[in-house]
């Protein structure tokens, strides 16, 4: 990523995430936010360093974001132009990140502007440096000589100190610049960081030793500044290769986005640039290749790949008429799409604005670990320094008290504070999105782990939302006659009963026949010919008025309606015929939803305005534990209320427009991919499938996403409290136990590895895959 996405507007104020490239550990990250807080019209400021991006909501009025830019490369840091590719998003966005925004100002990227894999390079480079150098210092050292036994002559007839001091000018004047310039940003910013203790840790031993050299001789420490040095640029090259795979979600979904795509102009495909397609626009996809915008099938019969953006497994056969979502893949066949959505407005666009969101907001204990690593900071040069003075009042050399003292400083360095969440954040976040399910925010990710009761909107969530046949009983004629009969009269009609007949016919192939002398009866019913017999459709009323007994059939009529099914009765030649029952039918995966809620031990709640009846069979058939039915929507919120005031947390699944409140009432918002803009923009976690089995997917994302923040606060917070008191030599004269400060920078660097690479471990979370839903997400 390199620039900044614009996100919205609250209140006045407008959201800005820029991408500050350069920060090479992760206490910077206090080093932007010290100094951007502190600038007028600058509302909040968040930084990660995992992304290198610091979000910041500020007041138009007061500032631009060309200020802001301005201000973060005043700190030192890179701030570049695009926060996407253009043929993917906008440079910028409005309020909620579904609108584009009028065309921006686009700032190009500095030259000076270093990507995370240059980084990686840089810091090889300057360990490699320190490595060689080191060596040699080492085999002259008084380790090489009285440890390991070494007995080499010094070169050029030089006093072992001497050469000791050149052979370290490379590592402290490149290999170490690094620290000393993160210093003194930290410095200028007014906060400490995990620079300044390295820099105050290499330069005091490496100084110390300079003037005991430049007076004659004497023990000195080149061996432990050098080694230092390498051992903490070992430790953060192999933490930036692992936080960088912490990024991978995002750089998956914009390698998604093909950079060409075929417009037709003047009946010729042409290939132009993604970013130049406009809406209206007419492309023609070819077997095999990138769907490169939203749009409709206007021509054309495929299957559509469309697992890398929703998470479908299925190919999802389209025709014209359907919508197609950008970045998707045509397997084969043709299709001519007309462009509905370009740039920022498109599917793959939102998903990445979410992904985005989430990765660079905080969690609450991401927060406090901030402050902390601050605090520890300032704890470990204060410790340094009583350390120093214990040891000379002690009564023991300068020499030894200087070790210790530095030992300490560089061992309580605050790194592996400051990447514990945001690393299992980003990756928590990168594993919802590949799995369709999207987290807007880090404290909905939090959230959700902590869910104890879910509740389900019915209709649209755990139903289909449309009226189906689920009953046919006849007598005295098949069941493919009747449907084949009723159907023909029902195709005359618009109502949503008759098109949920019509549907069943076609799927089982029994839709050949037509209507003559079609008669509607409004709130009825209809009468008409079909196959030269006569056909009626409609209530008890209508066939009453046509003089016609149901018999035998009236005990299934009275049977369905108890079940909460709507009923249609079919009379042929005068004869009752049939009855058919139809209810909105549960979604095929809403059952093994609900069980996987149960296997996490979470309650699960139903949410109707539908009669209790209807409510009671739905929740039977699926297992759920409450109905909550012949609910108003407005009075949806209030019954999330109740439920948050028994003390459990709450989450809310729903697609409509009246859910909105419910939504936005429970503990975590959940909204169903193909529900309205208002659910989505209301929800804490949308759902890119119409797929409940999204829900204990969230579930188990946000629980493992949980359990790694805590395992990496606790090692964090657990090793400075144990490797403090050992650096400072507590235990030295009743033990003999103590660290050298190249020690304390290998087991300090290791402790930043192993929280990174534990995050990165949430990427083997076992997920179980759901079956195959079909419906893309449509309207996004």
């Amino acid at each position: 990523m390199s620039g900044q996405a614009d996100r919205g507007a609250r209140d006045g104020h407008r959201t800005a995430v820029l991408d500050v490239s350069g920060m090479l550990w992760a206490s910077e990250q206090s080093i932007v936010g010290s100094v951007l807080a502190r600038r007028p019209g600058v509302v909040v400021v968040e930084t990660n360093p995992v992304a290198q991006t610091a979000t910041v909501t500020f007041d138009p009025g007061r500032t631009s974001l060309a200020e802001l830019r301005r201000w973060v490369r005043e700190c030192g840091y890179h701030c570049a132009g695009q926060s996407v590719p253009s043929h993917i998003c906008d440079p910028l966005l409005e309020p909620g990140a579904r609108v584009a925004a009028p065309p921006a100002e686009v700032v190009e990227a500095p030259p000076e502007a270093v990507s995370m894999a240059g980084m990686v390079a840089d810091m090889r480079n300057r360990f490699l440096v320190a490595l060689v150098f080191s060596i040699p210092i080492v085999v002259w050292s008084p380790i090489g000589v009285e440890v390991l036994g070494l007995d080499v002559p010094v070169p050029f007839g030089l006093r072992q100190d001497v050469w000791a001091l050149l052979l370290s000018l490379p590592v402290i004047f490149y290999s170490c610049s690094i620290f000393f310039a993160g210093a003194m940003r930290a410095l200028r910013a007014r906060t400490l960081d995990m620079m300044v203790l390295v820099a105050v840790a290499v330069g005091a031993g490496w100084l110390y030793s300079l003037v005991v050299t430049a007076t004659g001789g004497g023990e000195v420490f080149y061996e432990a500044a050098t080694v230092l040095a390498a051992f903490v640029l070992l430790g953060h090259w192999f933490e930036m290769r692992a936080r960088g795979g912490a990024n991978d979600a995002i750089r998956t979904l914009l390698d998604l986005a093909p950079p060409k795509a075929l417009v037709v102009r003047n009946t010729e495909p042409v290939e132009i640039p993604t970013a130049e397609v406009v809406v209206g626009d007419l492309l023609l996809v070819r077997p095999g290749a990138k769907i490169a915008v939203d749009g409709v099938v206007v021509d054309g019969d495929s299957e559509v790949d469309e697992s890398m953006v929703t998470g479908e497994s299925l190919p999802v056969h389209k025709h014209p008429g359907s919508v197609v979502v950008g970045a998707t893949i045509n397997t084969h066949g043709t299709l001519r799409v007309r462009a509905t959505k370009v740039g920022s407005d498109t599917a793959l666009a939102q998903i990445v604005q979410l992904v985005q969101a989430a990765q660079n907001s905080k969690a609450p204990g991401q927060r406090l670990a901030d402050r902390a690593a601050f605090w520890l900071v300032l704890v470990a040069l204060v410790g340094g320094g009583l350390t120093l003075a214990a040891w000379l009042v002690a009564e023991s050399p300068f020499s030894a008290a200087i070790l210790f003292a530095i030992t300490v400083v560089v061992i309580t360095c605050p790194d592996a504070l400051g990447l514990a969440t945001p690393t299992a954040i980003m990756v928590g976040t990168g594993l919802g999105a590949a799995r369709g399910v999207l987290f807007k925010n880090a404290m909905a990710l939090e959230t959700s782990a902590r869910v104890q009761v879910v509740v389900m909107d019915k209709t649209g969530t755990l139903t289909k939302g449309e009226p189906e046949v689920t009953d046919v009983h006849t007598d005295g004629i098949s069941e493919d006659a009747l449907i084949g009969l009723v159907a023909a009269v029902e195709r005359e009609s618009e109502h949503p009963l008759a098109s949920a007949i019509v549907g069943h016919a076609r799927s089982q192939d029994l839709d050949t026949l037509r209507a003559e002398r079609f008669e509607a009866v409004p709130g009825h019913g209809a009468i008409a010919e079909v196959a030269g017999r006569k056909v009626v459709v409609g209530n008890r009323k209508l066939l009453e008025r046509e003089g016609i007994d149901f018999g035998t059939l009236s005990q299934r009529r009275d049977e369905l309606a108890t079940t909460g099914r709507t009923v249609v009765l079919a009379a042929v030649d005068g004869r009752a015929a049939g009855v058919i029952g139809i209810a909105d039918a549960p979604r095929e995966t809403s059952a093994d939803a609900v069980a996987a809620l149960h296997g996490l031990g979470v309650e699960v709640a139903m949410l109707t305005g539908d009669n209790q009846a209807t409510a009671e069979r739905i929740a039977q058939r699926l297992g759920i534990d409450t109905v909550i039915a012949e609910v108003l929507p407005g009075d949806k919120a209030a019954k999330i209320a109740e439920l948050q005031s028994t003390g459990r947390t709450v989450a809310m699944v729903g697609d409509g427009v009246n859910d909105a409140p419910a939504l936005a009432q429970a503990d975590v918002g959940i909204a169903i991919g193909a529900g309205t803009d208002v659910a989505i923009e209301t929800a804490d976690v949308v759902l890119m499938r119409s797929d409940p089995v999204g829900v204990p997917t969230a579930l188990r994302i946000g629980r493992g996403t949980l359990r790694k923040m805590r395992q990496n606060l606790g090692w964090a917070i657990g090793y400075n409290a144990i490797a403090l008191p050992i650096a400072a030599g507590v235990f030295e004269p009743a033990f003999g136990l103590m660290l050298r400060p190249e020690i304390a920078a290998l087991t300090m660097s290791g402790s930043s590895v192993i929280v990174a690479v534990n995050a990165l471990a949430l990427k083997r979370l076992h997920l179980p895959a759901g079956p195959a839903q079909s419906p893309p997400p449509h309207g996004r």
